[in-house]
């Protein structure tokens, strides 16, 4: 992924001192789940460290820095109040310090990098504001001298009408102009200024949203709840999104949907964890794990997640479902058999922190504003991969 490059005039305004320091605050804002396994932090812990470190080669900056910050931040500070850190194997430990001494005089040596950077957009953003404020005064200045040069031409004009003597040219003839409409070479230069609309944007409205939430999940009668409280499919964004592409064997839904089936039948929605795992720069779902849950009509409550961590350490998979997740790339897949319909979502940057720091359980709504997910658009289909179901319900 390319580093984003921002206008000066966007971040500009603010001085580079502030800027930096609200991104660390950003970046700090983490906390960690005590009821959630922590060999899981551990796990997700290289997740983190590696996103920084391909973030960092790419030349994305703020991101690299980011995502180093809120690993100090869970490994250095918060991980010590998880009532599971006494259990934690002395070499995973000891592991995690050694990845924590390579990763601060990087972290400094990018907030040194990002202050300079900051600093010269905030001079250039200067800059520009004074180079408008003269452009505006020339064209104040050039407006004034053509109004004046338009009304010396006018009184001219009309002086001139007035002592011109009047004679009898027989029958009645239309009349010379009443007035003079004079254009000076500065009016034609404005005229050439301004701009006119070409185009008008018509509203995009937002489609349908697909009924149901969560990794992977199926529900029947969707028309009997709110469906305010479900995803609605925002406009696609334009731009790729720079995340890696995740591979979604095509037989996962059709075999989730299989298992899925009694409680659809039921009225009840399931739930799955997608799973899988990173080979050079892309995931692959090669798992569809049905924790123990409990459903209704449009919810899904998983139990026993410790269940999930062995399984996943077992096989050693990553997470590729946002539940419980820390990779920007974790999807969901919204089976919906009663519409036939199924959606691939991701979480937005502000959904990503806002479920990260959630400690709310089972279906809830969540304020209104900055939308937390989007349409995903790192998915693969593939017929070459073939789903594995484990089913420890």
């Amino acid at each position: 992924m390319a580093q984003k490059q921002t206008h000066p005039v966007e971040m500009g305004p603010i001085e580079p001192h502030q800027r930096l320091q609200k991104l660390i605050a950003d970046s700090q804002r983490v906390s960690i789940d005590p009821t959630m396994p922590i060999n899981r932090y551990y796990r997700s812990g290289n997740q983190i460290v590696e996103t920084a470190d391909r973030s960092l080669r790419e030349g994305n900056l703020e991101k690299a820095f980011t995502f180093y910050l809120r690993f100090v931040t869970i490994f250095v500070e918060l991980i010590l109040d998880h009532p599971g850190y006494k259990s934690v194997a002395p070499a995973d430990k000891q592991q995690t310090k050694e990845k924590i001494k390579k990763i601060l005089p990087r972290a400094e040596e990018i907030r040194k990098k990002l202050l300079e950077k900051y600093t010269t957009e905030y001079k250039l953003y200067l800059q520009q504001l004074k180079l408008q404020a003269e452009q505006e005064e020339k064209e104040d200045a050039a407006r004034r001298q053509a109004a004046a040069a338009a009304a010396a031409a006018a009184a001219a004009a009309s002086k001139a009408a007035a002592q011109q003597p009047t004679t009898s040219t027989g029958p009645y003839a239309p009349s010379a102009p009443s007035h003079v409409a004079v254009i000076s070479d500065s009016d034609a230069k404005l005229i050439d200024q301004v701009l006119y609309p070409s185009e008008f944007l018509t509203d995009r409205s937002q489609a349908t949203g697909l009924p149901g939430t969560g990794l992977l999940l199926a529900g029947e009668d969707k028309a009997k709840f709110d469906r305010s409280l479900k995803p609605i499919l925002p406009v696609a964004p334009v731009t790729a999104t720079g995340f890696r592409s995740i591979v979604v064997p095509t037989d996962a839904m059709q075999k989730f949907l299989d298992l899925a089936a009694s409680n659809t039948a039921s009225n009840l929605e399931t739930c799955a964890i997608l799973a899988g795992s990173l080979v050079q720069t892309r995931f692959t779902i090669t798992h569809v794990i049905f924790p123990k849950q409990s459903g209704t009509s449009d919810s899904c409550n998983t139990m026993n997640e410790e269940e999930i961590a062995v399984v996943q350490d077992r096989h050693n998979l990553i997470t590729l479902g946002w539940i419980h997740l820390m990779l920007e790339e974790a999807i969901a897949i919204v089976c919906s058999p009663k519409y036939r319909e199924t959606g691939f979502f991701n979480l937005t940057p502000h959904g990503m922190d806002s479920i990260s720091q959630c400690r709310q359980t089972g279906f809830h709504p969540h304020p209104a504003g900055q939308p937390l997910f989007t349409e995903a658009q790192h998915i693969i289909l593939s017929d070459a991969v073939a789903a594995r179901v484990i089913d420890l319900r």
